[in-house]
C-alpha cells in the first residue's frame, strides 16, 4: 500500500476543516481584484487563441476562479486534494466538472489539456518537491499549452494552525519568482509574463506573485 506522503495528508485535512467559511469568505474576492481578473481573462484568450481545449484548475477549493474561467468561455474543470472543497464547488458551480485529485499524480492522458491553472495551490508543496509537480504539469498539457501561477512571495516556511476560524495543522510556503521561473524552465516552460503586486487586504503578508508560461 502506497503511503500518502505527510504534506498532502496535512492539507486535505486542513482544507476538509475550513471548507465551508472558506468559500464564504472567499466568495466575492474576485469582483474586488481587477488586476487577478486582468491575468486570469489574459490567460483564456491565450489559452482561445491557440484553438481553445481543456483546462483544469488544479487545487481549484471551492470553485470560485473555475466558475470565473468558465464564465470567460473556456472548457474548464476543476481538481482539488479536498473532497469537502470539491462538494462545496460541486454545490456552488453544478455546471462546472470538479472531482478530487492530486496535482502529483493528476488522472489526466499526456498532452490532454489546452491550459492549466495553479492558483495559490502549489503553496503547501514542499519546495523540493515542485519539480515533480511541474513535471507532471507539463506531462498533461499540450506543446503550446498555456499555465498560470499565483503564489506568495517569499522564501520560507510557514505553520498555519489558525485559518478561517478553525484550527487546522498544514505547512505553507512562500516562493521566490525567479527560483519558480527556473524550475519551470528546467520542466520544460517558458515564463512569458511576470507580475508582482504588493499585499493588499487582511489576508496577506506579503507581495503576491503571478507568472504565465508556455510548454515549449
Amino acid at each position: 500500500m502506497i503511503q500518502t506522503p505527510t504534506y498532502l495528508a496535512e492539507t486535505r485535512i486542513a482544507y476538509d476543516t475550513v471548507a465551508a467559511d472558506y468559500a464564504e469568505t472567499l466568495k466575492d474576492a474576485l469582483a474586488a481584484a481587477p488586476l487577478e481578473r486582468a491575468l486570469l481573462g489574459t490567460f483564456a484568450e491565450l489559452v482561445q487563441a491557440g484553438g481553445g481545449g481543456p483546462v483544469v484548475d488544479v487545487g481549484c477549493g471551492p470553485g470560485r476562479i473555475t466558475t470565473y474561467l468558465d464564465g470567460l468561455g473556456l472548457d474548464v474543470s476543476g481538481v482539488d486534494l479536498s473532497p469537502e472543497m470539491v462538494a462545496v464547488a460541486r454545490r456552488v458551480c453544478p455546471g462546472v466538472p470538479f472531482q478530487v485529485g492530486t496535482m502529483t499524480d493528476l488522472d489526466l492522458a499526456d498532452g490532454a489539456l489546452a491550459g492549466l491553472v495553479a492558483w495559490y495551490s502549489v503553496i503547501h508543496t514542499p519546495p523540493e518537491h515542485l519539480p515533480l509537480v511541474f513535471a507532471e504539469f507539463a506531462r498533461v498539457l499540450s506543446p503550446g499549452g498555456q499555465l498560470m501561477m499565483a503564489f506568495q512571495v517569499g522564501d520560507e516556511k510557514v505553520r498555519v494552525e489558525q485559518a478561517y476560524g478553525h484550527a487546522v495543522a498544514a505547512d505553507a510556503y512562500r516562493l521566490p519568482p525567479d527560483r519558480v521561473a527556473d524550475l519551470l524552465a528546467a520542466a520544460g516552460f517558458e515564463v512569458t509574463a511576470r507580475v508582482v503586486r504588493q499585499m493588499d487586504g487582511p489576508f496577506e503578508k506579503t507581495p503576491q506573485a503571478y507568472l504565465m508560461a508556455r510548454l515549449t
